[in-house]
C-alpha cells in the first residue's frame, strides 16, 4: 500500500530533492519524461528507485509532481 502525502509534505520533499540527489526537480521531471512509457504510478516510482537509486519518498514526490504538471498542460 502506498503512502498518501499531504500537499505540505509533497512541497517539503520537492524542496529537499536537489540537496539529497544533487539534481534539480526539473532534471528529474525530464528524466521521467524521457524514461520508459510506464502507465501505473507505482511502476514509475519503482523504475525511478531501481534505475536512479532514489528513496521511495523522493521518487513518489517526483512522479506525483510529473503527473500534476502533465495534467495542467492538458488543461491549457
Amino acid at each position: 500500500m502506498s503512502q498518501v502525502f499531504s500537499a505540505e509534505t509533497h512541497r517539503n520533499l520537492l524542496a529537499r530533492i536537489p540537496h539529497c540527489t544533487g539534481r534539480e526537480v526539473s532534471d528529474w521531471l525530464r528524466t521521467v519524461d524521457e524514461g520508459p512509457a510506464l502507465f501505473r504510478f507505482e511502476e514509475k516510482v519503482s523504475w525511478l528507485r531501481a534505475e536512479h537509486n532514489l528513496a521511495y519518498g523522493h521518487a513518489k514526490a517526483i512522479i506525483h509532481e510529473y503527473d500534476l504538471r502533465r495534467a495542467a498542460r492538458k488543461l491549457l
